[in-house]
Parts: C-alpha cells; sequence; structure tokens
C-alpha cells in the first residue's frame, strides 16, 4: 500500500516457508532476552530494513506520475486530471483498499508458518479484485454521460473519457499487482520492488514518447503509457520470483547444515472466503475514506472565493502531501508486517515493541516532515509547479498548516499499520471517519466558508483538526491494545491452535532472508 531482512536458502531451491523444527533463528529480530533499549534499537533496525526499499520504490513511482503529467499539457491536462480524479475515488483507492485486506492474513500466516493459508490468500484476494474490476470499469465507461449530466464542459468530458477508456486494462494489472507486493512483504521480500520500480520508470519515458509524439495519441498515450509501466512493473516482479528460484513442494526446506527437512505446514488449512472479504470490505473502507477526503477538498476549491486560483494551488498541495506520505506508508507497511509476523509466531510482547516502535519513529517522522514543509513556505518548491503570484499566494500561506498536518498524518499512518497487523480494519475505518467526517469536513466548512471565511486557509486548517484527531484516535487504539487476545485472534485467522509455546519458539524466526544475495522467497501457488 505494507518481515525479516534476509531470505530463506533451502538446500536445492528457495521456497516460501520454513520448517516447524530446527528453524535457524533471524539475526534482525530482537531477542526475548534484551530488554529496554537494546530490544527497541533491534526493532527500529528491522522496520528500517523492511521500509527502506519500500521508500525507494514509493519515491520511483512518484517521479513515474510527474512524467506522465509533463507529456500532457492544454485541454488534456485538464481532462487528464480530472479523469485521474475520478479514476482514484471509484477505482483505484478500491482496489489498493481490498488489496490490503490480505495484509494480516498473509503478515500472521507468515509468522504461524502456514504456507495454504498465505498462498490461498493470494489466489482469492486477485479473484475478488478482478470481480471488482468488472463494475468499476462499467462506471468507468459511462464517465462521459455522468460527467455531462453533472454540468462539466464538453470537450473536458470528452478528453477524460478518452483517459480514463485507455487506462481500462490497468484494472486488471492492479488487481495483480497490489496482492503480489502484499504477498512478498509479508515475506520480507521488500528489495525488489525498488528493482522492479526502476527498471519500469526507465522504460516509462521512451514508452509515452513513442505513444504521445511518435503515434501522436495524445492523451490515450499517455494513459496507456501508464497502464504498460504498471504492466512493466508487474513483469518484473514476477521475473525476479521466478529467476530466484524454482517452484518446488512448500514441505522440502533447509533445516541447516546442508540438510532438507519436512515442514509441518498445516497442509490443507485455507483461510476462509468471508474472514477475507470482510477483512478486505473494512480495509477498503479504511483507505477510501482517507483517500476520498482529499478529492473532496479539490471539489470544494472550485466555490471559494478565487476558484482557478485555489484548485492550483490545492494540486500542489496534493503533490506536496503525497511525496510526504511516501515515507510514513512505507513505516507502516513495515509495521503491519513485523506486528502480523510477531502475533501469528504467538509473541505478543515482540508484536508490542514492533507497535511502540513504528508508532515512535512515526511521530519523529512527523516532526521531520513539517520541518520540510515550513521550510518551503516561500514558494521555492512551489515555483516548480507555477509561476501565478496567485496560486503562489495560496500556496505558500498553506504549506505550514499542511506540515503541521504532518505532525498527525505519520504517527496515525503508522498506528494504521499496527491495526492491519492486527487484523483489525474496522478499527481503522470507525477511526477515519470519526475524525475525517465528523470533525474534519465540518470544521473544513466552517473555516474555510462560513462563519470563519478563511478560504484555502480555513480549509486546510480544517484537514490539520483531522489529522490531529485521527492520531489521537489511532494512538489510543494502539495503547488500549491486549497482545495477548491479539495473539490468541491470530492463531484462530491463521487456523493455527496448537501450542503457542511450540509457535514462539520457531516459526517467525524461521524465514532468515539474506539480502545481500539477492534471494527471494516463492511458493507453489497451483
Amino acid at each position: 500500500m505494507c518481515q525479516c531482512s534476509e531470505p530463506t536458502q533451502c538446500h536445492h531451491h528457495l521456497l516460501l516457508l520454513p520448517p516447524t523444527t530446527s528453524c535457524p533463528a533471524l539475526g534482525d529480530r530482537p531477542r526475548p532476552s534484551r530488554r529496554g533499549g537494546a530490544a527497541a534499537d533491534a526493532e527500529a533496525a528491522s522496520i528500517l530494513r523492511l521500509a527502506a526499499p519500500m521508500v525507494g520504490a514509493g519515491l520511483l513511482m512518484y517521479t513515474r506520475s510527474l512524467v506522465s503529467m509533463l507529456f500532457l499539457g492544454g485541454l488534456p491536462l485538464s481532462g487528464g486530471s480530472l479523469a485521474l480524479g475520478f479514476a482514484n475515488i471509484t477505482g483505484y483507492s478500491v482496489l489498493s483498499g481490498l488489496a490490503a485486506g490480505m495484509d494480516p492474513v498473509c503478515g500472521q500466516a507468515f509468522g504461524a508458518g502456514r504456507a495454504t493459508v498465505l498462498s490461498a490468500a493470494l489466489r482469492r484476494t486477485v479473484a475478488l479484485l478482478l470481480a471488482a474490476s468488472a463494475p468499476i470499469a462499467l462506471l468507468w465507461l459511462a464517465m462521459r454521460r455522468l460527467l455531462l449530466g453533472a454540468g462539466q464542459d464538453p470537450d473536458i468530458a470528452a478528453a477524460a473519457h478518452d483517459f480514463i477508456l485507455f487506462s481500462l486494462p490497468d484494472l486488471a494489472v492492479q488487481s495483480f499487482l497490489h496482492p503480489l507486493r502484499v504477498f512478498l512483504r509479508a515475506q520480507s521480500v521488500t528489495l525488489p520492488l525498488t528493482y522492479a520500480a526502476a527498471l519500469a520508470l526507465a522504460l516509462h519515458v521512451p514508452i509515452n514518447f513513442l505513444l504521445v509524439h511518435s503515434l501522436r495519441l495524445g492523451i490515450r498515450g499517455v494513459a496507456l503509457g501508464s497502464v504498460l509501466t504498471n504492466l512493466n512493473f508487474l513483469l518484473f516482479l514476477l521475473a525476479f520470483v521466478y529467476l530466484s528460484g524454482g517452484l518446488i513442494p512448500t514441505n522440502v526446506v533447509d533445516a541447516g547444515d546442508g540438510k532438507t527437512a519436512i515442514a509441518d505446514d498445516g497442509a490443507g488449512v485455507e483461510v476462509e472466503w468471508g474472514c477475507l472479504v470482510k477483512l478486505s470490505v473494512q480495509s477498503c473502507m479504511s483507505v477510501c475514506l482517507e483517500w476520498w477526503w482529499y478529492e473532496i477538498m479539490v471539489l470544494l476549491c472550485g466555490v471559494l472565493a478565487e476558484p482557478k486560483a485555489a484548485v492550483a494551488a490545492m494540486g500542489i498541495m496534493i503533490q506536496t502531501t503525497s511525496l510526504l506520505y511516501i515515507f510514513p506508508h512505507a513505516l507502516s507497511c513495515a509495521v503491519s508486517t513485523r506486528v502480523g509476523n510477531e502475533l501469528g509466531a504467538g509473541r505478543p510482547e515482540r508484536a508490542r515493541m514492533a507497535a511502540r516502535v513504528g508508532v515512535c519513529g512515526g511521530a519523529a517522522m512527523g516532526l521531520v516532515a513539517c520541518a520540510v514543509a515550513a521550510s518551503v513556505r516561500n514558494g521555492v518548491w512551489a515555483r516548480a509547479f507555477t509561476g501565478d503570484d496567485d496560486v503562489l499566494r495560496l500556496a505558500s500561506a498553506a504549506l505550514p498548516i499542511l506540515g503541521a498536518a504532518e505532525l498527525g498524518n505519520c504517527p496515525q499512518t503508522a498506528g494504521s499499520g499496527v491495526l492491519r497487523g492486527s487484523a483489525r480494519p474496522g478499527t481503522a475505518a470507525r477511526i477515519n471517519v470519526t475524525a475525517f467526517y465528523g470533525v474534519g469536513l465540518p470544521a473544513a466548512l466552517a473555516l474555510a466558508f462560513w462563519p470563519a471565511r478563511r478560504d484555502f486557509a480555513g480549509m486546510w486548517v480544517g484537514m490539520l483538526a483531522a489529522q490531529l484527531v485521527c492520531a489521537a484516535l489511532m494512538l489510543r487504539a494502539v495503547q488500549s491494545t491486549d497482545w495477548d487476545e491479539q495473539a490468541a485472534r491470530a492463531r484462530e485467522l491463521t487456523a493455527g491452535g496448537g501450542d503457542a509455546d511450540v509457535k514462539s519458539s520457531g516459526h517467525a524466526d524461521a524465514a532468515k532472508v539474506r539480502a545481500d544475495k539477492g534471494m527471494l522467497v516463492v511458493t507453489v501457488l497451483t
């Protein structure tokens, strides 16, 4: 959206899960004998090793979006922006949220040593996203009629329809890409995300040049170029998985000292459809509620005192917060995986430590983001997007407020990773409803329009209120967590049962990931 740091090495091949006995210990996990600062430092190092490659991948994909914007201009830019907003609200946010439902399942299943649960979650999530793509595609096909019915300019509506029509294949690509990223991340495989993103970005510029300039497809070429880049990203990830080793039965594993062993994988145990769909729907609501809030902010800018300048300034602000969000999002994914792995392994104290370190890291990240946003309030950053004085004035006034909002956004994003890793996306969804729509939206309306009439800056103060309330509620949920209860829920989710002492002796410690050897963990998916 997301683990040990080094992949398991088998005697002949690489595979998904370790044995339940004779498991090698993970060097990057805090040992039970460590106390206080030593355990926290070890946990912080584990989270950092997971998050850093995801930050690299996020920055590369952000650069890809900027490149796409450079190939748009004039009317296509308006149409493309409108189409992207429509696609985000009705499609991409939904698929991303649904895929997040497999996050706790895969993380806890990997910690518990349940290969069948892990691979079944991947297959079923792909099927779920493909099924959800069908009604989304029908809605996208009707986009032009919907925009004209809403009073949009016919030329802009036509351009937006062309863009989204050629973006339709992206629904199928994302239906495979999102689950695969979660599946790999749950096994501590994050470095290939950076490699695949870099290779996809290297091809993005020539693909766009060919489609837009050589073939003269215009806005259609930009949309198709984004689809092909995402497809390349997916194919590169699959290539990394395939080239890392053969697909062999998951019960043959390396027991150390050049010997192989048979893993008691809980064969025949698979995650239930009802459980997976429930988690996916709750995760979808949690993701979409926050995502849609930004789209609502864009729409509200159209009725402010200076609508054109406000919409343009909002575009700059969203680009800014999107860039800053890459870092807490990577942290959130890493924390989710660490919490899920430790709960699946029956180690609630280590899960508690991962949660605390992650939230503290989010708070520190918020301070840095706040300082960065405040330091560019003089217009240096905004001038990279526009030279319009009215837009620069609005953006400069709002950037310090955006920075203050990051003080809440970063820790609450880390907290949402804790809730996701402990299979509580419903709690995160309720918090988002309360913070963004119960507090943030009324505050933004009151401050931007009546009675305060603070216009564009008032709207961002409403965002600040939403993020601070969301952070407070998220931290309260994390602090009040009964970790022993969550470990018991993890055993139920993965159908682990059995003796918790057996789990704590090995399963999450069993996958030793050697990132420096560039090896990946794979599984039989059929």
